[in-house]
Parts: structure tokens; sequence; C-alpha cells
């Protein structure tokens, strides 16, 4: 066990060293190269389109809250299912592959898999249940 505490600080260690070394190497940037800059314009372009679909979203439900509901609600449905499958697939490793000796790793890889899965269709079906409730019986 203290071995295990021990290797997760001093990777946490490397990690915080790493990142305050990238920080001290960085350069100064103008303001017109930012300006001038793909990413800048790239940035803009983002938040433009996600301030139009909010809008849709507000407009579609007819109020600031349950616009902002519904977006976040789409936003999550899309993002659960890349997440869901590694998930799954971790779970699988650990149940037919790292399982076939030891049983415990094969009951947690079932777990996992139970898991992700019962995440997957509460993201999948919470939008549908939640435009079905605004739409249908606020009117």
């Amino acid at each position: 066990m203290l071995k295990k505490i021990s290797m997760v600080v001093i990777i946490f260690i490397m990690l915080v060293g790493t990142i305050s070394m990238f920080a001290n190497n960085a350069y100064a940037v103008t303001g017109n190269e930012v300006l001038n800059s793909t990413q800048a314009t790239e940035l803009v372009e983002i938040k433009e389109t996600t301030k139009g679909k909010l809008a849709e979203y507000i407009e579609k439900y007819g109020s600031t809250p349950f616009g902002v509901a519904a977006y976040i609600l789409n936003i999550v449905r899309i993002y659960s299912i890349p997440f869901c499958f590694v998930g799954i697939a971790v779970g699988s490793i650990y149940q037919y592959v790292l399982g076939i000796r030891k049983l415990d790793v094969r009951d947690r890889g079932f777990m996992l898999i139970i898991t992700f899965v019962t995440i997957l269709l509460i993201c999948q079906v919470l939008p549908l249940i939640f435009a079905i409730v605004v739409n249908g019986w606020r009117g």
C-alpha cells in the first residue's frame, strides 16, 4: 500500500514539474499577433456558433433556464457515447482478458460494464424525457 501511494506522489510531482517547466519556457506574444492568429479566429467562430445554438434552444423551449438545460443535456448526450464506449472496453478487458485467472478482477470488469451501460442509457434517454416533459406538459 505504501509503495502505491509513493508511486502516485512521485508521478504527481513529475507532472507538476513538467507543467511548471513548460510555463517558464513560454514566450511573450503581442496583442497584434494574437488578433491575427488563426486560433483566435477559430475561438471566435466556436463562440458564435455556440451562442447561436444556445439561442435556438432558448427560442425552442420558450425560456432561458429550459433552453440552457436542454443545451447542456444535448452536449452530455453527445459526449457520453465515446466516454461510455471506452469504459465498456476497459470493463471488457478486465472481465475477459485479466479476469481469466482471478474472479475478483472478472467481477470488477462485469461491474464496470454494467455501470457504463447504465450511464450510457441514462445520458441518452434523459434529453428525450426532458423534451417530452417540458414541451408536452408545460404546453
